[in-house]
């Protein structure tokens, strides 16, 4: 008996030698009970609850209520940075070896990657239909017009869409552009240069009806490209402002509520919107434009604050086409980005 028992305490110490001592370390700090007697699973429930929390305002962010300073476009603005958050709760989840919080984070990470994850993928090959298009909000205040102008022209676009357009800069801009794109339409601050014929240039009204002096920001006109007529929406809807009481884009809804309403009625098929539309496509004041047209399946670009880009306002959408995917191209002299967008058509 003595022979066994030593024989077994033998094999006990084997089996602990051969478990790394830090390993067994690390496992007895996560095993132990903290000062109050909580085990692992049973300490940070309070931070398993905002985990969970987390987890719903990203899965239903359509329920945070607009009526109270639009807490909920605020909250859709900047949504995919909720995966910051995340990321946060991970750490303190560590910190206070919590394994509930760890375990409820498999809900928002699941959530956040349902919702973005796709926008990291490789959009599909270039094919025989696309066309290439730039957006971009110029800003009245850029000293570089034509630098910028020279700038989005090596990208190479079929379509370049600006904002912003303030004279003398205006006829830098027609200048620069002239010979790589002979057709051009400008109306009010709104303009769209591009390598195929334009025709039936008009301005498009969606200034909302508390703005009482002059603006005009939008226009319409058709594309005709290689594959077929194309009707091209230029837009830059009102600026919207975070304070105190929330976020104000009440303007900024109206006239998104009068932009959708236009492309409603267009008769052309295809349709492609560019602009400078001051809010994110989750933001529900955006509704009257994705509801009806294709937003981007790849990429973030970002594109707004050019110093520190953290949502992208600028967009581009498409009704009977694909905007297959979106980036940003360097930096200019505004306070934007330009983004760049593929477009398939059919």
């Amino acid at each position: 008996m003595v022979e066994q028992a030593r024989a077994g305490s033998g094999a006990t110490s084997t089996v602990e030698a051969a478990v790394p001592w830090r390993a067994r370390r690390r496992a007895g700090r996560w095993a132990r009970e903290d000062a109050r007697g909580r085990s692992t699973w049973r300490r940070g429930r309070v931070l398993a609850a905002i985990v969970v929390l987390t987890a719903g305002l990203l899965a239903f962010h359509r329920a945070v209520p607009n009526s109270v300073g639009r807490l909920g476009s605020l909250l859709e603005a900047f949504l995919p940075w909720l995966g910051l958050v995340v990321v946060v709760l991970l750490g303190v989840a560590l910190l206070r070896r919590s394994a509930a919080a760890l375990v409820a984070l498999l809900l928002p990470v699941a959530v956040w990657m349902y919702l973005f994850a796709g926008l990291f993928l490789s959009g599909a090959e270039p094919g025989a239909h696309d066309l290439v298009v730039v957006q971009h909000n110029v800003s009245d205040e850029n000293t570089d017009p034509a630098g910028t102008a020279r700038a989005l022209a090596d990208a190479e676009p079929d379509l370049i869409a600006l904002e912003e357009l303030v004279p003398p800069a205006l006829l830098v801009y027609e200048k620069t552009l002239a010979s790589d794109y002979p057709y051009h339409a400008v109306r009010g601050t709104v303009g769209l240069w591009s390598k195929h014929p334009l025709t039936d240039a008009r301005l498009l009204d969606i200034k909302p009806p508390g703005i009482a002096e002059a603006w005009s920001r939008g226009l319409r006109t058709v594309v005709h490209t290689p594959h077929g007529e194309i009707a091209a929406y230029v837009a830059h809807l009102p600026s919207v402002r975070v304070r105190a009481s929330g976020l104000a884009s009440s303007w900024r809804d109206e006239s998104a509520g009068l932009l959708g309403k236009a492309i409603a009625t267009e008769k052309l098929k295809a349709v492609i919107l560019l602009g400078d539309l001051n809010s994110t496509v989750d933001d529900r004041g955006l509704a009257p434009l994705t509801s009806r047209m294709n937003v981007a399946e790849r990429g973030f670009a970002f594109s707004f604050p050019a110093a520190l880009p953290l949502a992208r306002i600028d967009q581009v959408m498409a009704r009977s086409a694909t905007v297959d995917q979106i980036r940003t191209l360097p930096a200019t002299g505004s306070d934007h980005l330009p983004v760049a967008a593929r477009i398939t058509l059919g």
